[in-house]
């Protein structure tokens, strides 16, 4: 039986209490009944029942985030993850989208999945950053007329600076305690080298060696949350070769982690690949996951810092990881740590929704900031590229002189005794 034939099973479990309305990002926002999740699984029955997707049928799925705060809060169990991912390949497959639309979906999935193609894009986005004309370009709003799209990919790049390359093995401080291999992302790697720097480190000193493929490419978290199945797989198939040598894949991005976990359910139909894909997602560990299994043995400096730690939805509710990167932001001296309000609601991010969507995705984005500055937090603390994006663009357009940080950051300056100021001068 193919996954699809699972479908119709899996739309019968919805009982339609309601439970997940308070959880959903877009009934927040707009208390429609159709962009809920009781309400686009009501829409799938219909495609189901022989209706065809029409183009007001694909936007109430386009609108969805695939946050899956709504599998955290349901009762009965609805696996709203696969009946999204599944629809959504139904969608690609079955509904012709307008040229604008393929054009831009083309763009981003020819581009962002694919490590040289971002980093042939950092030297001229570092110079335009650095020239002044960034300022210009968005009072002018010229982007904002040409795509709404590209004006979000505009605004949420981070200021970008020189790339450390690290060396295909970093190894272990001390008596070494495990071996394992690490994703270096596609954004994460380009945008975020700090934060690949900061993951080996702190493992290292924890007492790891740390494998890092040179020839690693993307996982497929982009495509496989957007409907793009083969596409999907095929980057699935390299990164399960690239990675079987090792014992264990410690993932420091949210959504990277929940795909590589979900390789299982991507690739059952392949008896060539089924197997593997089951030891590559049984052995995948998110970084505070992994840690917090292993256990801490580097001494823990003081850092004076007030943080306020952000759930990545593709952490805590694809992934269930919410108790450890808190216990591990709690052993750390000093450390003053604060809950946002809401942390089940979206930060809008959401793989590619923020450039797809990005008006629902900026009033998310700004809702976040809003509670993020409650807190009264110096620093701000995610574990997904884009949601640190996103939040930090937020943050920006309010005027919030608050740092964004990842998890392994701060953990990397407890560790090596580094002055809070090394986190904070990067604010937002």
């Amino acid at each position: 039986m193919s996954a699809q034939d699972d479908l119709p099973k899996l739309l019968g479990d919805c009982v339609h209490c309601g439970f997940c309305l308070p959880t959903c990002p877009t009934y927040t926002l707009w208390g429609e009944e159709m962009d809920s999740p009781r309400g686009r699984i009501h829409l799938m029955q219909q495609h189901v029942d022989g209706e065809p997707f029409s183009d007001a049928m694909v936007q109430h799925f386009d609108a969805c985030l695939g946050c899956m705060a709504c599998v955290t809060s349901c009762p009965s169990g609805v696996q709203y993850d696969r009946l999204i991912e599944m629809t959504r390949a139904d969608v690609e497959r079955e509904h012709p989208r307008s040229l604008k639309e393929r054009a831009i979906r083309e763009m981003v999935f020819q581009l962002f999945p694919y490590k040289r193609r971002l980093r042939a894009l950092r030297g001229p986005l570092r110079a335009y950053q650095k020239s002044g004309l960034e300022r210009l370009v968005r009072r002018s709003g010229v982007l904002e007329r040409i795509s709404p799209s590209i004006a979000a990919m505009e605004r949420l790049a981070p200021p970008l600076g020189r790339t450390p390359r690290l060396p295909e093995r970093v190894a272990a401080r001390g008596e070494r305690r495990a071996t394992v291999g690490m994703l270096s992302g596609c954004v994460q790697g380009e945008f975020f080298p700090g934060v690949n720097a900061a993951t080996a480190r702190v493992l290292a000193l924890e007492g790891c060696d740390v494998v890092i493929p040179k020839g690693q490419g993307c996982c497929g978290a982009l495509s496989l949350h957007s409907g793009r199945e083969d596409e999907a797989r095929d980057f699935a198939r390299r990164t399960i070769e690239t990675f079987e040598s090792v014992d264990v894949v410690v993932v420091n991005s949210a959504g990277c982690g929940s795909a590589m976990k979900d390789y299982r359910a991507l690739l059952a139909d392949d008896p060539a690949w089924s197997r593997r894909a089951d030891a590559l997602t049984a052995k995948t560990r998110d970084f505070a996951e992994f840690l917090a299994e292993l256990g801490p043995r580097a001494e823990r400096a003081p850092l004076p810092v007030t943080v306020a730690y952000h759930d990545a939805c593709h952490l805590a509710h694809a992934q269930g990881v919410r108790s450890q990167p808190r216990a591990l932001l709690a052993a750390i001296p000093e450390l003053d740590v604060r809950e946002i309000a809401d942390p089940e609601i979206c930060c809008g991010s959401a793989g590619t929704y923020n450039l797809f969507q990005p008006e629902a995705a900026a009033e998310l984005g700004d809702r976040k900031a809003v509670n993020v500055d409650a807190t009264g937090a110096e620093l701000l603390v995610a574990a997904n590229p884009g949601c640190s994006m996103q939040i930090a663009t937020a943050l920006r357009r309010r005027g919030a002189p608050i740092a964004v940080a990842h998890t392994a950051e701060i953990l990397d300056a407890s560790l090596r005794g580094l002055s809070p100021d090394t986190l904070l001068t990067r604010v937002a």
